[in-house]
């Protein structure tokens, strides 16, 4: 009876090892990258240059919980979406 409960907790081990391994190597990284943009975006202040995904630099004008008014020429302001901010350049964080 021992030898078949022990079978039976060995047959689970390799099932365990790949959520250990899943957790490590998948969850734990998005997890902490999702914490990171969250952190970003909630940093996001007026006259901060920033990357939106589609590429376009600007610098900020206006934001408010949604949507951010982004100067990104002489007189040409264009508002995006909070989400659409990608990252905000190197040189603007070491400003802060």
């Amino acid at each position: 009876m021992e030898n078949e409960v022990m079978a039976g907790m060995i047959s689970w081990l390799p099932i365990i090892f790949m959520l250990v391994i899943f957790y490590f190597m998948l969850y734990r990284p998005q997890k902490q990258a999702r914490q990171e943009r969250e952190k970003m975006l909630a940093n996001l202040r007026v006259g901060m240059e920033i990357v939106t995904v589609g590429g376009i630099y600007g610098a900020i004008t206006a934001l408010d919980d949604e949507i951010i008014k982004l100067k990104i020429a002489e007189g040409v302001e264009i508002k995006i979406s909070r989400q659409a901010v990608n990252m905000v350049p190197q040189k603007t964080k070491d400003a802060e």
